[in-house]
């Protein structure tokens, strides 16, 4: 990281030198982070794609599962169905592990997601229930392995633009601050520089004509 102090800086080789080597680093961090926020964008595009595709299917899905869940409570009615969700509970014992892998300097998301079954067999009889209920559980256990997909493209996204807004900020501080302050002091030690040069070439040229002229004194007194 860049730091610039706003004190006057003395007009020597030294500092100028200094300033103009942290200037070529400025200008080379900037040029890298502009690269890696192509590789964000690009990352967010190749992302986006597969997040609408699974933002859709996730939404056929839920729909389908309220009109299963409709249709199943219509047929077995208020008791029947919430004893039917109240022993489908204990038989079903999921299970999710959320671990984290860094790429690119993103952390993305891998979640695993199991529904252990205690009990092979359905939670209920096929004589008491409604036909509906087989196709909505076979919708929901769709339906999360599809939120669980969702959620990770999600996440994805999520990090790839923060970190794009973070790398973002840096570039306009170094476009229009660092740099610009940077080239301003440059500019300001070369001409104060200039100007002494200047000044010391009029000091020795007045400096050899006195000599010259105390020369041509002592010459023509002899």
């Amino acid at each position: 990281m860049i730091l610039i102090s706003f004190r006057e800086i003395r007009p020597t080789k030294t500092n100028l030198i200094n300033l103009q080597r942290k200037i070529a680093f400025a200008i080379r961090g900037e040029r890298f982070l502009e690269f890696k926020r192509e590789q964000i964008i690009f990352q967010i595009k190749k992302v986006w794609e597969e997040y609408k595709i699974n933002q859709n299917k996730l939404n056929n899905l839920y729909k389908k599962s309220l009109v299963k869940l409709n249709q199943a409570y219509k047929e077995m009615g208020k008791r029947d169905f919430i004893l039917f969700s109240q022993m489908s509970k204990i038989q079903f014992n999921p299970k999710i592990d959320i671990k984290y892998k860094r790429k690119t300097g993103i952390l993305i998301p891998s979640i695993e997601y199991n529904l252990d079954r205690e009990n092979k067999l359905p939670a209920y009889s096929f004589e008491g229930s409604s036909h509906f209920i087989d196709d909505l559980v076979i919708i929901l256990i769709e339906f999360f392995q599809r939120l669980i997909k969702f959620a990770e493209t999600e996440s994805i996204i999520l990090n790839n633009t923060f970190n794009f807004k973070k790398i973002n900020r840096r570039i306009n501080g170094l476009k229009n601050m660092i740099i610009p302050n940077l080239e301003t002091e440059i500019k300001k030690i070369k001409e104060k520089l200039e100007e002494i040069e200047r000044e010391n070439f009029v000091r020795l040229k007045k400096t050899k004509d006195l000599i010259e002229k105390k020369a041509k004194s002592s010459n023509a007194v002899i």
